[in-house]
Parts: C-alpha cells; structure tokens; sequence
C-alpha cells in the first residue's frame, strides 16, 4: 500500500518530463515552486521526506563527521578547505534534521585523539569553531535552538571555554538542540565520571548524570560518513541501543537527500525493543 502523496503547489509541467529510471535512481532534478522551509531537490526526494515526516520516530541522531580532509584531497585542496566545507554542512544537516522533528542532533567533530594532529590543523580548526559559534549565536535564537557541547573543555583555549560557556547560557531556554562533541572522547568520558563518582553509591542512574552527555538522549540512529565501519571511540555509553549506519559518502558530501534515504530505511526495517 503506497502512502498518498500530495502534489499541490508543484509545477505539473516539471514533472511531465521525469523518466521511470530518473524516478527510480533518484537522480532527476525538478524545478518546484513549495513554500516549505525544507525543499526537495527531486521528486524521489519529496517522496522521501513526506515519508520521513510522518513515519520517523528518530527523536535524537548522531553523526561521525568523517571525510573531509579525503574530500578536499580529491579536489585539490587541503585539510583547511575540507574542514570548512565540513563545518559548514554541519549546520545544513542540523536545519535538516530538525526540520524534520528531530530535536537532538549531536556531531562528533573533534576527538581527544585529535589534538596530535599538526599544530597548523588543529589552530585552524579551533579558528572554525570559535568563529562558527560567534556567527550562528543570532541564528540559534531566531531558530530556537539550544547550543551543548560535550568534552574535556580544559583542553581549549580560555577564550573559547568562555565562548562556549556563554552561547550554552543564553540557549539553554530553548528545547531543540545541537551537540558538538569536541575534545571528545567515548572512553574518558566515562573515566571522567568514574572519578566523580568515588565515595558515592554507583547505579547506572548516578553514574549516567556524571557524563559530559548525561543531557543528551540515547541516539536512536548513528550514521558514519567515509566509508569506516567503527565507532573511534564516540558515546561508549549512549550508544548501548543506537542502530548503527555507516554510507562511504565523506562528510561534506553527505546532502538532504542521503539523510532522507537513512530514515527512510530506519523507518522500514528497524524496531527496537532494547530486551523488551
């Protein structure tokens, strides 16, 4: 049984001209007049997202960012201009993402194993996160947006501590959310907690509000970019339950439409009972 669809406010004109094998490939490209924040690219996308609208039950995603520095090689730049693409569609995939009702959308961006990169790359990347916190601070309020981030914050420049601590303080009013885990990693968060812990009666309660996560909930997707088929050390703890995907698409060409086909096939083929 197909879902109904409803084509008001399409051009009937665009679509005369799409093939059977366009449709099925998803490739074809139609010029569409729809007043909906989130526009469609395809007709084989706006089926997509009709359906993930309705059916998705994804309240909280997570992504391994990975690829960019493997993209921009293969276009002739350097690690710099795949970092910033990357950062960029960050914030793409989250407008996306909450369009779609899904109010917690967490990014690995930066691992603790990451500061052994060379100095020049991790200063520029810092540069990127200081100066893309500044910049999407006004668009968090206009969208409602709620701004965490997760990890060993001690290791970051004082200015940008200060500059996270404040973006978090004026959001924290709002229920949508994104999550930066950076500085970040799965097993020191948890020997982090550990040492919080001490002295004090441990269940997995206690010992969950003591991680640097303990707000975000259980991702109930996680999707890897790259084409690696491993977790490097990302939510030890909040991915007991999560439905593991991971697409070879590298990170900064992962678009709409590739988030659109992974809910779709989480909607078909995945229940979780978590033992239930």
């Amino acid at each position: 049984m197909y879902d109904q669809v409803r084509l008001t406010n399409y051009s009937l004109v665009s679509l005369c001209f799409i093939s059977f094998e366009d449709f099925n490939s998803g490739d074809c490209q139609i010029s569409v007049k729809k007043s909906a924040a989130v526009r469609p690219r395809s007709f084989f996308e706006f089926l997509l997202q009709s359906s993930a609208m309705k059916k998705t039950s994804i309240k909280s995603i997570a992504f391994i960012i990975d690829g960019n520095r493997r993209w921009a090689k293969e276009r002739g730049g350097g690690a710099a201009y795949g970092h910033a693409k990357g950062v960029e569609n960050v914030f793409d995939i989250l407008a996306v993402s909450h369009e779609l009702g899904i109010n917690d959308v967490c990014f690995y961006v930066f691992s603790t194993e990451n500061w052994k990169r060379s100095k020049e790359e991790v200063d520029n990347l810092m540069h990127l996160f200081a100066y893309h916190i500044e910049s999407e601070l006004p668009q968090f309020h206009e969208k409602k947006v709620r701004f965490r981030v997760a990890g060993k914050r001690d290791m970051f420049s004082k200015k940008l501590q200060n500059l996270i601590e404040r973006a978090e303080k004026e959001t924290q009013k709002y229920k949508k959310t994104i999550w930066l885990c950076a500085s970040y990693g799965g097993r020191l968060e948890i020997v982090e907690a550990a040492k919080q812990m001490q002295g004090k009666r441990i269940t997995e309660e206690s010992f969950e509000k003591a991680l640097w996560t303990s707000d975000l909930p259980d991702p109930d997707l996680i999707v890897r970019t790259g084409g690696n088929h491993r977790l490097s050390n990302f939510l030890m703890w909040k991915s007991a339950y999560s439905e593991l995907y991971f697409t070879k698409t590298k990170w900064p060409a992962f678009r709409k439409r590739h988030l659109l086909k992974i809910l779709d096939w989480y909607n078909k083929n995945i229940q979780v009972n978590k033992g239930k």
